[in-house]
C-alpha cells in the first residue's frame, strides 16, 4: 500500500510539473503582451535606438509573435540578457519567448530544456581584427588575445578552432556583448570572434567602421532560431509556425504592403494563408487573421531582412544563405494545409 501511495504522489508531481510547463499562450494573454528575451546591443538584430524603439531582425521576429496572439505587434515587453542570462531566462519563465542571435545544439534541446523552432538566420563563426595588423587569415592568429563572450558556442568554437590548428590563444572573456565590444575597439585585444553577422554589426557602429576586416575563414554553423521551453506544445507551434508565416509570405509574394489586396486572391495557398479559408488559425488556438496581422504588422521575411541587415542597411549584408529555396538559399516553409 506503501508504495502504490507512493507511486500515485510521483505521478501527480509529474502530472504538476506538466501542466506548469504548458499554458504559455495562457499566460501571455491573461497578461496582456508578450515577454521576448533580446540582446540589446547588436545592430540590426535587437538593439534600441536613439529614441529607445526596439529595432533588428529579432526584434521583428518577437514583433511577429505579438502579432499572431494578440493582433498587435507592440505588445510585447523586450528583456535585454547577457549570453550567460540568456538560457536560465527562458527556463525559470522570466521570459517566454527568447529571441537573441541564439544557436541551436544538441544539449540546449536537451539537458537544457529547451526547444529551439525554425532557424530566423543562418549564421557562421568568423574573426574581427583591426586592418593595421595586416592580418589576412585567421591561421595568423597564434598567440592572438581574443575578445569572446562566455558561456557561449563561440568561445567553445573559438577554443576547438585554435587547437585543432595547433594555435595557442588568450581568450579576454567579458559577459556583456556592448562591454566586450569597447574592450576589442579600446584596443585590449587583437580580435574579436563572433557570429559573422555579429561582428559586421559591432562594425558598422565601430568609431571608424573602415579601420577594421573581417577574415575570410567561417570555422561553424550558426543557425540562430528562437527558443521556447520544452513542454509547451502548443507555444511551440505558434512561435515555429510564426517564423515559417514569414518566410512563406515572401514565398507567396505577400508584403505588408499589397497584403489587403492578396486577400481577394483566388490562389488557394494564399486563401489559407490570409485566413480568408478558415482553419489555419483554431489549429493553433489563434485567430484565423494571425498570419495577415503578421504581414500587414510586421512584414514578411525578406522586408525584414533587408529593413534590418541588408546591403542598404550598413551592416550591408548579402541574403546568402538567408534567401528563399528557390533562389539558391536556405529558407523553406512547412506547408500551410
Amino acid at each position: 500500500m506503501k508504495l502504490a501511495k507512493v507511486l500515485i504522489v510521483m505521478v501527480a508531481v509529474l502530472a504538476l510539473a506538466s501542466v506548469s510547463m504548458a499554458g504559455t499562450l495562457d499566460d501571455v494573454r491573461s497578461r496582456g503582451y508578450l515577454r521576448a528575451g533580446v540582446n540589446g546591443s547588436v545592430f540590426g538584430f535587437s538593439m534600441p535606438d536613439k529614441k529607445g524603439v526596439w529595432k533588428g531582425l529579432d526584434v521583428d521576429t518577437a514583433k511577429a509573435v505579438a502579432a499572431a496572439v494578440f493582433g498587435d505587434a507592440n505588445k510585447v515587453k523586450f528583456v535585454p540578457l547577457t549570453a550567460v542570462q540568456r538560457l536560465p531566462a527562458l527556463q525559470s519563465g522570466e521570459i517566454d519567448v527568447l529571441c537573441r542571435n541564439t544557436t541551436q545544439t544538441l544539449t540546449r534541446e536537451t539537458k537544457n530544456g529547451l526547444n529551439f523552432v525554425h532557424v530566423n538566420y543562418y549564421d557562421g563563426q568568423g574573426f574581427l581584427v583591426p586592418k593595421k595588423l595586416g592580418i589576412k587569415s585567421a591561421k595568423e592568429l597564434d598567440g592572438a588575445t581574443v575578445c569572446v563572450l562566455p558561456g557561449t558556442t563561440t568561445e567553445m568554437n573559438a577554443a576547438d578552432y585554435f587547437r585543432s590548428n595547433g594555435m595557442k590563444w588568450k581568450p579576454v572573456v567579458i559577459e556583456n556583448t556592448a562591454e566586450l565590444n569597447k574592450a576589442f575597439f579600446a584596443g585590449r585585444c587583437d580580435c574579436l570572434t563572433s557570429d559573422a553577422s555579429q561582428l559586421a554589426a559591432q562594425r558598422s557602429v565601430a568609431p571608424n567602421p573602415k579601420d577594421y576586416v573581417l577574415l575570410p575563414e567561417i570555422i561553424s554553423k550558426e543557425p540562430l532560431a528562437p527558443v521556447v521551453r520544452h513542454g509547451d506544445d502548443q507555444w511551440y507551434d505558434i512561435v515555429n509556425w510564426t517564423v515559417m508565416a514569414l518566410i512563406e509570405a515572401e514565398e507567396l509574394g505577400i508584403t505588408s504592403r499589397n497584403v489587403d489586396k492578396m486577400l481577394k486572391s483566388k490562389n488557394p495557398q494564399v486563401k489559407r494563408f490570409l485566413g480568408v479559408t478558415p482553419g489555419m488559425g483554431k489549429a493553433l488556438g489563434l485567430d484565423d487573421k494571425w498570419a495577415y496581422n503578421i504581414i500587414k504588422q510586421v512584414g514578411n521575411y525578406g522586408e525584414i531582412f533587408e529593413r534590418n541587415v541588408g546591403v542598404n542597411t550598413p551592416l550591408g549584408l548579402e541574403r546568402g544563405l538567408n534567401a528563399l529555396w528557390t533562389k539558391g538559399g536556405l529558407m523553406y516553409a512547412a506547408p500551410f494545409r
